[in-house]
């Protein structure tokens, strides 16, 4: 009898059981984020990322009177290197100065009771960032520490589940609205998430912070946090809102 070799790893997304089923999906979104000095004007750019079919949002740097941030989405990675890469080596985005300490790349993933997988990992993200009436955004990458991992998983979802109850509650009063994002390997940084924070003000996306720093994912648990991007868009690609 041959031999048989290992057995390939099953990276597929899992969700919950619905309709009876259980939901796997190997579909997910990716996002990208630019930071960019030396931007007197963003309509021109607005305009660039128009013409040229982008869906993502610009925002204008609320700490640099001539800083914009760039997020960009697509459930095929190849559409940053495809579309954006050269979009941003035009003629709009090619004056600008990068600031590569901002720079973030990740991916929407499941924890494994989602009730809707296909919502989490491709719509929910996508409506968030894109809504109208959201236009400010904090984005700050983590990493966590390795005694986290280390954890007996009981103790880890108490932690996680800690940290969710927070970022439900602002989502329910409409305060803020949470897009975690996987990077585990994506960015020169090592970072293990990318963290954005949409609502319609500012305060809010503030308070949650703050209100987070006292979990113990937060306060025990984090090697390293930030640095953070606010700003708020002046451009966001078409997006139906779905009810």
């Amino acid at each position: 009898m041959p031999r048989r070799g290992p057995e390939a790893p099953d990276i597929s997304e899992k969700g919950g059981i619905r309709n009876g089923q259980a939901q796997r999906s190997d579909e997910r979104l990716f996002m990208q984020f630019f930071a960019f000095g030396g931007c007197e004007k963003s309509q021109p750019l607005a305009e660039a990322l128009e013409l040229a079919g982008i869906a993502g949002v610009l925002y204008e740097d609320v700490n640099d009177p001539r800083g914009v941030g760039l997020m960009t989405l697509d459930q095929d990675p190849n559409f940053f290197l495809d579309r954006v890469r050269p979009l941003l080596n035009g003629p709009v985005f090619r004056p600008l100065l990068q600031k590569p300490e901002y720079t973030m790349l990740g991916r929407t993933y499941a924890i494994g009771y989602e009730p809707d997988l296909a919502d989490v990992l491709l719509h929910r993200p996508r409506r968030t960032v894109l809504n109208p009436a959201w236009r400010w955004g904090v984005w700050y990458p983590l990493r966590r520490s390795g005694r986290f991992t280390q954890l007996p998983p009981e103790d880890q979802r108490t932690i996680l589940a800690e940290h969710g109850a927070i970022g439900m509650s602002f989502g329910a009063a409409d305060y803020a609205h949470d897009i975690r994002l996987a990077c585990h390997g994506l960015d020169k940084d090592d970072n293990d998430f990318v963290v954005g924070l949409i609502g319609k003000e500012l305060y809010p996306l503030s308070a949650i912070v703050q209100t987070m720093r006292k979990t113990q994912q937060t306060s025990l648990y984090l090697e390293r946090l930030g640095p953070f991007f606010v700003g708020r868009a002046v451009w966001q690609s078409r997006h139906e809102i779905e009810t």
